[in-house]
Order: C-alpha cells, then sequence, then structure tokens
C-alpha cells in the first residue's frame, strides 16, 4: 500500500480545504508514491517520535500538530523543529499532519472531546462559510432520476442530517446542433426544444470534481448544460468549536472535576463560578479564546478551551464560565482518534500509537 492510500482516506475524513488559513497541514516530509510499511498516531512530531516510529517499523507519522508551521529558513538542528525535520528525512520518515482540518469536521477533534464529556446534541460552534457550492443542471424529463442518483451516489445533497435533498422545476430547453454533432434527441442543423428538469443540490466544494464526473457520464446529452455556484451559506455540521448538551444538569464544582478526571489535569484556570447549574457547553480543543464570543453568543453555561490569556478572562463577562484545561490535556484524545480511524479502514495493517507523552508543560 503506499502513503497516498492512507492520505486519501483522512482527507476524506477531513478535506484539507478545511483547515483555517494560518495552518500547515498535509504531507511535509517524504513522497506519497512511497510503500507504507506502518503508522504511528501522535499529537506532536519531535525527534524521539521520529525514532520511536522508525524502531517500530513504521514510516508514516499522522500527527495532529504540524511540525512545520512557519516556513524554515535554515535546518541546522538549532531547534526541535529542525532535530526532527532532519531526523525524519535521513530516515526516509512520512510526517503527515492533520490539523485544523480535523478540529472542523463532525467527529474530529471536539466530536471526540464532546464524547469523552458525554455531551448530546452537538452543533459547530462557528459553522464554516464558503465550503459549500449548489449545483443546477437541466437534464431531460425522462432522465432526471437517473442523473439524480449519480449525483447523490457522488456526495451530493446532503443538509444537516438530511441526505438525497435536491430541487427540479419543470422548464424547456432548445438547442441547435452543428453538422458535426450527434444529439441524443433532434436532430443536427434544426433547433430542437425539449422538455427539460432544472435540477438544483448543494454540495460540499472539495467535491466537486467528483461529482461534476457523475453527472456528466450519467447525463444522455453530448454538451451538459450546468452552473456551478459558490455558495455564502455556513456549512451546517463543519465548523470550529462544538456547543452540545449534558444530559443532566451537574454542579459546577462536580462538573470542574469531572473535567479534571476526564482529561487527566491536576489544574484547571477558570474564571468565578456563576453559582447556577451546568447543562450546555461549549468547547474547542487548542487554542480557542478567540471563540469566546461565540460562546456568549450561544448562552452556554461553560466554555472549555486552552492558552486563554490572563484578559481574556475578562471576556466572560459574568455570563459563562471560562476553563482552561491546558492545550495537551484537550487534545491529547486525538492520538486515539487517529488511530481508531486509520485501522477502521486498515484493520490488517500496522497502526500504532505513540507511547511519548509530548506535553511540554509541567505541574508542580
Amino acid at each position: 500500500m503506499q502513503i497516498a492510500t492512507v492520505l486519501s482516506h483522512l482527507e476524506s475524513i477531513a478535506p484539507l480545504s478545511y483547515q483555517e488559513s494560518y495552518d500547515n497541514a498535509g504531507l511535509l516530509t517524504g513522497q506519497p508514491d512511497w510503500e507504507c510499511k506502518g503508522i504511528l498516531t501522535t499529537l506532536d512530531t519531535t525527534e524521539a517520535v521520529v525514532s520511536e516510529a522508525a524502531a517500530n517499523g513504521c514510516n508514516l507519522i499522522v500527527s495532529h500538530h504540524p511540525l512545520i508551521f512557519s516556513g524554515l529558513k535554515k535546518i541546522t538542528g538549532a531547534n526541535y523543529v529542525e532535530k526532527a525535520v532532519i531526523s525524519a528525512i535521513r530516515q526516509d520518515m512520512a510526517i503527515y499532519a492533520i490539523h485544523t482540518n480535523l478540529d472542523h469536521v463532525p467527529g474530529g477533534v471536539n466530536g471526540r472531546m464532546a464524547e469523552c464529556l458525554g455531551l448530546v446534541n452537538t452543533r459547530p460552534l462557528l459553522p464554516l462559510e464558503r465550503v459549500l457550492r449548489k449545483l443546477i443542471c437541466f437534464v431531460p424529463t425522462a432522465n432526471l432520476e437517473q442523473v439524480r442518483q449519480a449525483i447523490f451516489a457522488a456526495g451530493a445533497g446532503h443538509i444537516g442530517h438530511y441526505s438525497e435533498c435536491s430541487w427540479a422545476v419543470e422548464g424547456r430547453g432548445t438547442f441547435l446542433g452543428g453538422a458535426d454533432t450527434r444529439p441524443f434527441v433532434g436532430k443536427p442543423g434544426l433547433r430542437h426544444e425539449e422538455p427539460e428538469m432544472r435540477l438544483e443540490v448543494i454540495l460540499p466544494a472539495w467535491q466537486s470534481g467528483r461529482i461534476l464526473r457523475a453527472m456528466i457520464a450519467a447525463h444522455p446529452y453530448e454538451e451538459v448544460a450546468y452552473d456551478l455556484v459558490d455558495l455564502a451559506n455556513p456549512h451546517p455540521s463543519v465548523g470550529a468549536g462544538l456547543v452540545g448538551e449534558l444530559p443532566e444538569a451537574l454542579d459546577e464544582r462536580a462538573f470542574l472535576d469531572r473535567l479534571k478526571t476526564v482529561f487527566r489535569t491536576p489544574v484547571i484556570r477558570h474564571t468565578p463560578l456563576s453559582g447556577r447549574p451546568v447543562k450546555t457547553c461549549a468547547l474547542c480543543g487548542g487554542a480557542g479564546s478567540s471563540l469566546i464570543s461565540n460562546a456568549l453568543r450561544a448562552n452556554v453555561d461553560f466554555y472549555i478551551t486552552a492558552d486563554v490569556k490572563y484578559h481574556e478572562f475578562f471576556d466572560a463577562n459574568d455570563r459563562l464560565v471560562i476553563a482552561d484545561i491546558g492545550h495537551y490535556e484537550s487534545e491529547q484524545y486525538t492520538i486515539d482518534l487517529l488511530f481508531d480511524l486509520l485501522r477502521e479502514k486498515f484493520p490488517n495493517f500496522a497502526v500504532l500509537k505513540s507511547a511519548i507523552a509530548t506535553n511540554p508543560v509541567n505541574y508542580y
């Protein structure tokens, strides 16, 4: 199996187009056409993790955090990034990062956090915009269903928890074929009028190519008339952070105890408690202070994240409790998440979890 096969699977779950503009997800070292000998999942890639992968016969590291985040102007081994890059290149180690794109998808980093906390009825805290398109095509009435089913099978027509969503209206299309045409209906040189259906479906922008190919393959016309339109609509299932509910309300201190237990942290930095029971929560793995305003608009009781600065705690404004559980602590289960996603797809292949705790923060 080539490394490209593994990457294709991961990108079908968390497309690279879903990453933030500042991010650097994707293949960072190595070649996609290399034979994959084994996979190691990790939160961070360090020189020790590269050595661990090599010792276990793996030549692909799937890491949540990108090892190379900003540009490298030199590689002299002066810091942990350069040391890890040198080690990876020497040992023909491929490193793949799946970062904010995995944060944004259902069942991703935030979904695993919510699952560990037992949250239900989850939805994105900040849905992504401009990642959807509308496909409009014109189909002979008799061929509508075969084209629609082909489009659905290729991945179009999903809106939230609904599938096979479309809209169609009847009209009449005209065309005049030239001398070199072989029209499905009508004759070359004569204008033809045909009863047609205008079919509209919504699709993820990253799947446009596959869906267009499926539509054209199923369509009877030589030349298919269609429009592909970028939408500003927020994606109902894809976005930053999550909002959810506890099955039963908890006392605030009991909820803090649950956070400490679930995320295995000795310390939680938080704003003053409100004295109200905790029922609704928002969360964002990693550095999520930019979403405090979204959590306020969602009217949640608690916002769980990491890397909150001193003055940002004031933004709670006595309307919610901000709980900073630590960056590593919030994302630690991503290692298990990646392992599960890969083992489910490649059950007979060597997939391992890193045993190295890469958290650079210690508590005394």
